[in-house]
């Protein structure tokens, strides 16, 4: 964040400390959405260097958080004014910068040596499997026989599940996941794990977004 004018470090961690929290912003006029205001989660801002009018400083967010938007409303609040100097996103969910994130020249050196050399080893260090993405979304493991059921577009009824992990809720994001550890889709919670484990019957989870292939497991339905 660059400010426009010079002020004092002190006020700079206040103002910056009031913007943590649950926050109103209204996208800037250069955006693919609608320009209404929205509220949006600042869930720490840490501000790692000072420098003349250059502030360092890193932004654990909700998605969907305009950055450029939050710069500005600190510049107004500092009374300087200031604008997004530079942006770099170190971590999105699951995958962090420092662990799992490669350059596309890495990716396309993977892909010649597995071309020339039909060595796969590092074709397979640089692209993550899908299940990478949802280690962070509580999981509910099916049975088999549901699979293919699922990968039709079919909802999860409880005799399809064969176990699940503690706390989930209703209406949140879930991975349902075979025996095997593989993803099949994402879903909405419609129980939570508690009513999930009392429950014989009923729908569990609304499948929103089907992922495995079908045919992958044989077909159990009719």
């Amino acid at each position: 964040m660059r400010l426009h004018k010079s002020v004092e470090r002190e006020k700079i961690f206040k103002v910056c400390r009031e913007f943590v929290g649950k926050i109103y912003q209204r996208p800037p006029l250069k955006s693919s959405v609608k320009r209404v205001v929205r509220i949006r989660t600042i869930y720490y801002i840490d501000i790692l260097e000072i420098e003349n009018r250059d502030v360092l400083m890193r932004v654990g967010c909700q998605a969907g958080t305009y950055i450029r938007k939050l710069c500005h409303d600190i510049g107004i609040i500092l009374g300087t004014g200031a604008h997004m100097q530079e942006l770099r996103r170190t971590r999105s969910g699951p995958f962090r910068e420092d662990e799992t994130l490669i350059t596309l020249q890495d990716l396309r050196d993977a892909y010649e040596i597995w071309i020339e050399e039909k060595d796969e080893t590092e074709l397979r260090r640089t692209i993550q499997p899908v299940e990478k993405a949802v280690e962070h979304l509580p999981k509910i493991i099916i049975r088999d026989s549901a699979v293919d059921a699922i990968c039709h577009g079919a909802d999860l009824a409880i005799p399809g599940i064969l176990r699940l992990e503690n706390g989930i809720r209703r209406r949140t994001l879930i991975a349902i996941m075979t025996q095997k550890g593989e993803l099949v889709a994402l879903g909405e919670a419609k129980m939570t794990s508690e009513e999930i484990l009392e429950a014989d019957r009923g729908i569990a989870a609304k499948t929103i977004r089907v992922i495995m292939e079908r045919g992958t497991y044989p077909r159990m339905w009719k």
